[in-house]
């Protein structure tokens, strides 16, 4: 696993999403408090940006915004339809001021 600064932590706001390319991947970033979670960024359902889409405070979940696709921050894993895939998830974390995220 090779880690990744993205961007100071202060980039994204409490309940919001960032997509940041790594190595060839789209990754989404998301903060729910203190919170981060880092998934590919591509719903399995169509090519649209998660992103892009609402991220669901309550079911820590974000929603792909063309189809409503919902899907788990922790596992990627989707909730609802049409998506029946999981996307990636990355293991995303604070260092100092920095966002660091690790993709394969």
């Amino acid at each position: 696993m090779a880690a990744h600064v993205v961007a100071p932590l202060t980039a994204i706001a409490d309940g919001g999403a960032e997509r940041f390319d790594i190595e060839g991947r789209s990754v989404c970033v998301v903060r729910i408090g203190d919170d981060l979670y880092a998934l590919g960024d591509t719903c399995s359902h169509a090519d649209i940006s998660l992103s892009e889409g609402d991220v669901l405070l309550d079911e820590c979940a974000i929603e792909c915004w063309k189809h409503g696709s919902a899907f788990d921050l922790r596992t990627g894993k989707p909730l609802t339809l049409p998506a029946t895939r999981p996307v990636p998830v990355y293991e995303v974390r604070v260092v100092g001021d920095d966002i660091v995220v690790e993709v394969p």
